[in-house]
């Protein structure tokens, strides 16, 4: 096995992840993946589209990570309807897309989209728009998409994908969300 500390694609964009599914572990993925990557004194920007509690682990460490991991939400408290999203939260998406760009400027070494898929799919977001992002990115730079339902175009732009399908969970024998676990 060779090693690549540059990951570097000369002449080309940087590479894109996307992870999807009805599964859990798509944003801990990406997590992982900030970790990892701050672990080796890498920047890491992370966009929350969706997400507005900030008592999540993955907010809350931000501080204890600093500088090198960064985390932006974009969303609200509650849980966005699905089928019809409130005006504020594609107004809330938007924004985030803006500073997603504005945030590639910077040349991080990972980009994570958080929840983006869903953004997408259910309309918060246009489709063409993020395509315009993920034609932007620099060659140092991996975006992390994230989020079910993940359009089939995204899919087909990305380098790696990985599908997360539940097999079993607590949840569904009536165990509530878990601080630490799931949030």
């Amino acid at each position: 096995m060779s090693v690549d500390d540059s990951s570097e694609r000369p002449g080309r964009r940087g590479y894109v992840h996307l992870y999807t599914g009805d599964g859990e572990g798509k944003t801990i993925t990406a997590f992982g993946l900030a970790l990892r990557a701050v672990g080796h004194g890498y920047k890491v920007i992370i966009v929350q589209f969706m997400k507005g509690r900030k008592d999540i682990g993955e907010y809350k460490i931000r501080d204890r990570l600093s500088p090198e991991y960064e985390i932006y939400q974009f969303g609200r408290k509650e849980f966005v309807n699905l089928k019809n999203p409130d005006p504020i939260d594609r107004k809330l998406a938007e924004e985030g897309l803006r500073f997603a760009k504005e945030a590639l400027k910077r040349k991080p070494r990972l980009l994570i989209l958080d929840e983006i898929n869903l953004a997408v799919t259910i309309g918060l977001l246009k489709l063409s728009d993020v395509l315009s992002l993920l034609d932007e990115v620099p060659p140092e730079t991996t975006v992390i998409l994230t989020g079910r339902r993940a359009p089939k175009e995204l899919i087909e732009r990305a380098d790696l994908v990985t599908e997360m399908r539940e097999i079993k969970h607590p949840m569904r024998k009536g165990v509530p969300a878990r601080r630490g676990i799931e949030y």
